[in-house]
């Protein structure tokens, strides 16, 4: 499949040949040989090549999406450094969209460009105890006291947030409605007092994840995203463009957990079976049309902002990376039960790759999880792709004060 990008033109004429002139002029005057890293990464931000597509002044030029691999190709090229994208990807997949369609210029203006550099880590505060499927039944409250909120609970299942600078938050505000429209969004600052994160210990041995205790945390309404009580509708930009990130990531033919199979079962031929082998080829084939189906999706996203279908990539993506860790832990026999550690580590990123296939096996469990269960996809996916009749729900017309706990 072969994309033109020259045929693409965005407003005032951008096309790639000019987004291609623009990197190389600033390639000029930013030689990345010479150049620190983090002032190259600014440079690059106030020269619109962050997000192309982005407006001018906030890391873009108002150009297509899709002319942002022109810009990558350019500099990978030149021996550019990344903003570690794995390491600061909840701001960049989650929290930058949403803060783009729904933050005030004065948010915008502070939050994108620390956030795309990574000099300012986010996380993001949703899932509760007892609010994790039913995230619209939060618990955790905030209060609005003058021109700031009193914000009290407690958040779980929080990826990095001992590394975080600023969180994505999501709070009951108005317990007196349905429990959809009683929420407001707000950007949280993690070093605020009555901020207390606590790791929670995953059958890896790490600790990745995290449970966060709000007490009396004061909030300005200068970082509320969206109306007060709106936080539902502004949530769900942010669920969509976290499904597309952890489904939809851009892999090259056999990337992913499929490859490494792939190529266990070529340098290893002692450890073939003809049942094995038909395993293989059926989650090869799978994993192909989830790839290229996620390439349809990310071409939609060039025009517009994702939609239900992100959850079908995140279900797709969670199905195989278990069934193909569970192939590679069976193909090895013995060999595979083998496993690095338990120690317990506070990791900035998930690597599937820098471990051994018992790592790999156990820590896919997390994919039906994280980012919404499997469960909840499937429901979005017949409810919201297919068309198919809602399940029943007695609830949403009941105050949330009222509802059963």
């Amino acid at each position: 499949m072969t994309t033109k990008t020259t045929a693409t033109t965005g407003r005032g004429g951008l096309d790639a040949e000019e987004v291609r002139r623009r990197v190389r002029a600033f390639l000029a005057e930013h030689d990345p040989a010479t150049t620190d890293r983090a002032a190259f990464l600014r440079a690059r931000f106030d020269a619109g090549l962050a997000w192309v597509h982005f407006p001018e002044g906030l890391g873009g030029l108002g150009a297509p999406r899709a002319l942002q691999s022109v810009v990558d190709a350019e500099l990978t090229a030149a021996g550019a450094p990344d903003n570690d994208p794995r390491r600061i990807g909840i701001g960049l997949g989650m929290a930058a969209p949403t803060i783009l369609r729904f933050g005030t210029e004065e948010q915008k203006a502070r939050f994108l460009r620390p956030l795309w550099t990574g000099e300012e880590v986010w996380c993001q505060l949703f899932s509760e105890p007892g609010a994790g499927s039913d995230l619209a039944g939060l618990r955790t409250r905030a209060v609005r006291d003058g021109d700031a909120w009193t914000v009290d609970g407690q958040k779980v299942w929080t990826s990095n947030a001992h590394n975080a600078r600023w969180a994505i938050l999501i709070a009951r505000t108005d317990p007196d409605v349905p429990k959809h429209r009683g929420i407001t969004y707000f950007v949280c600052d993690m070093t605020a007092p009555g901020v207390e994160v606590r790791p929670l210990r995953q059958i890896t041995g790490e600790a990745e994840f995290n449970e966060v205790f709000l007490t009396d945390v004061r909030i300005p309404d200068a970082h509320r995203l969206g109306d007060e009580g709106d936080g539902w509708r502004v949530a769900q930009t942010t669920l969509m463009n976290e499904r597309v990130a952890i489904g939809g990531g851009a892999v090259p033919r056999e990337g992913g957990m499929i490859g490494v199979a792939a190529t266990t079962w070529r340098e290893r031929p002692e450890l073939r079976t003809p049942g094995l082998h038909d395993r293989l080829l059926r989650l090869w084939v799978d994993s192909e049309v989830a790839r290229l189906t996620a390439e349809r999706v990310r071409q939609q996203l060039a025009v517009g902002a994702p939609g239900p279908e992100g959850s079908g990539l995140k279900l797709a993506f969670a199905r195989l990376n278990q069934a193909v860790s569970g192939l590679e832990v069976e193909l090895l026999g013995e060999e595979g039960l083998r496993y690095h550690g338990w120690e317990m580590t506070r990791p900035e990123t998930v690597d599937f790759f820098g471990h051994d296939a018992g790592y790999r096996y156990l820590r896919a469990k997390g994919n039906s999880i994280e980012g919404g269960t499997s469960e909840i996809l499937r429901n979005i996916v017949a409810e919201r792709v297919l068309g198919l009749p809602s399940e029943p729900r007695i609830d949403k017309d009941v105050a949330w004060k009222d509802l059963p706990r």
